[in-house]
């Protein structure tokens, strides 16, 4: 099917309204990327009481419609956006009090998750499909991401098979992070409605004894994507990676895409970017240093400190961001000449970390707990380096903003930081960046000193500040690719109708 397709986005995030993590932007920009490529776009997440506070954002009149589940008849609704920034259609799916919450996957008080996480989310799943009936949105594509919606495929295939109203659909699974795969107890399995006879040991619904959603939607999905090349490779080679999912993936073959993931560059521009006080770009780059003059005073950090490095950090503070070979090197990093700012929140042992390193060095490290917005921006625009020495990394989103913003990434040459990331050559002057291969606190120490010393040639420095900021990473490519994806899936669709009616004639 070559031209313009109907696709449904189904996720728990999306920007402006709901983000936790770079699910959000991704949903965010793909849908309206696709939209102005003229393909008609509607994106279903669920009705969280706390949305974005985008200006001008409205709801409309909600649609309401029953959904079975094991207790019986729920009822669910699809409610209207209406916003100027949205250039796609969007409809929150609600029903039953199951987002009636202040958090989106964890409970703000307890800082766990929802015990009744894997009900709401089935809640979701199930109210996507019927409500996408009830509002008469017949779609081409199913894009479903993550294990919030990993039993749509399932539910397809189990209860709609028959039904003529999704007999064209084709359904293309995009993995975000495999370490998040939504394992619940397997009492799950008659509250999500699959026979029981389905779950059993290597079974497409199970794994070591639980409810596995995104294997389900591994397997049953007609196409699975996820967010960079090297990812997809990765995922299919050890347990590292694949967190045991490797066996499952690796026999997909070419049912298995790794497609980057890309930025907004009308947000993140360090030419136009309203929340820094100068803007800047390749033909005027000294201004940069004002940005770094006012990142300083900001967070705290001596004007004095202008001449260091200044090392900038913004993540969620995790074991899977590689916190852990910071704190191993956390002293030798402090007897270098550098400044470290650090925008995030997480595990308490990081946190830990941060407030330690600032209490001892005042003068060196500034530490925000939370998220912010506008500081984020100002540490892209303002710090000379950006630091990610993640153990893996689907994709990530900040090392290419930092390149974008002329900030010199130092990562882990793991998952998308490898596919984006090209270590500096200082003897062809080649390179964005600065990658290690080990997990390791001494591998990640030893970049560290080359990136310093690199920033002492003035002339090196630029040049690498230059090649990252020549880099496309707009989502003009990936989007392009999204709709090889799809077209692939519909194609084995259509393959694998054909056949079973091939099947049916022989039979008869």
């Amino acid at each position: 099917m070559k031209g313009k397709l109907k696709v449904v986005m189904v996720s728990a995030e999306m920007v402006p309204l709901a983000k936790v993590g770079g699910l959000a932007d991704v949903m965010g920009s793909l849908s309206q990327v696709m939209a102005r490529a003229g393909h008609r776009v509607l994106v279903l997440l669920p009705h969280y009481r706390r949305l974005g506070s985008a200006p001008g954002l409205q709801l409309g009149q909600p649609l309401t419609f029953p959904v079975l589940m094991d207790r019986g008849l729920e009822m669910a609704t699809f409610t209207p956006v209406t916003w100027s920034g949205l250039g796609c259609e969007v409809h929150l799916v609600g029903g039953g009090g199951y987002f009636e919450r202040d958090g989106v996957y964890l409970d703000p008080a307890t800082g766990l998750d929802y015990p009744d996480n894997a009900r709401r989310f089935i809640f979701f799943q199930k109210a996507v499909l019927e409500g996408l009936k009830a509002l008469d949105f017949r779609p081409d594509i199913l894009h479903l991401n993550d294990y919030q919606t990993g039993l749509i495929p399932s539910y397809l295939k189990l209860y709609y098979a028959d039904d003529s109203y999704y007999k064209t659909c084709a359904t293309v699974y995009s993995i975000h992070n495999l370490g998040y795969q939504g394992l619940f107890a397997p009492e799950t399995v008659r509250e999500a409605g699959i026979p029981e006879g389905l779950f059993y040991p290597m079974s497409p619904f199970e794994f070591w004894g639980r409810l596995n959603f995104m294997k389900a939607g591994v397997v049953y999905s007609d196409l699975v994507t996820t967010v960079s090349e090297r990812y997809a490779r990765e995922i299919t080679e050890s347990n590292e990676f694949g967190f045991g999912l490797e066996g499952v993936l690796k026999e997909l073959g070419g049912r298995l895409r790794g497609i980057l993931n890309g930025i907004d560059t009308t947000v993140w521009n360090p030419m136009t970017d309203r929340h820094i006080p100068q803007t800047y770009g390749p033909q005027n780059l000294h201004l940069k240093r004002r940005d770094k003059e006012a990142l300083l005073r900001q967070v705290g950090l001596p004007a004095g400190r202008l001449t260091a490095p200044l090392v900038g950090i913004i993540s969620r503070l995790a074991d899977q961001k590689g916190f852990d070979l910071i704190e191993e090197i956390a002293d030798q990093l402090m007897q270098l000449d550098l400044s470290l700012v650090v925008l995030g929140d997480g595990q308490e042992v990081y946190r830990q970390l941060f407030e330690r390193l600032r209490a001892e060095h005042p003068d060196k490290v500034a530490f925000e707990c939370g998220f912010n917005d506008p500081l984020a921006h100002l540490i892209e625009a303002g710090a000379d380096m950006f630091l990610m020495p993640s153990r893996y990394e689907p994709c990530g989103l900040n090392q290419m903003y930092s390149m974008r913003y002329g900030t010199v990434p130092v990562v882990r040459a793991t998952g998308g930081l490898a596919d984006t990331v090209k270590d500096f050559d200082p003897v062809r002057r080649t390179g964005t960046g600065f990658s290690f291969e080990a997990s390791t606190g001494e591998a990640l120490y030893g970049a560290l000193r080359r990136a310093l010393n690199a920033y002492a040639d003035p002339e090196a420095w630029r040049a690498l500040m230059l090649a990252g900021m020549s880099q496309d990473f707009s989502w003009a490519a990936s989007a392009g690719r999204y709709v090889e994806a799809y077209e692939q899936a519909l194609d084995l669709r259509r393959r694998q109708a054909f056949t079973s009616w091939l099947t049916s004639v022989v039979e008869v």
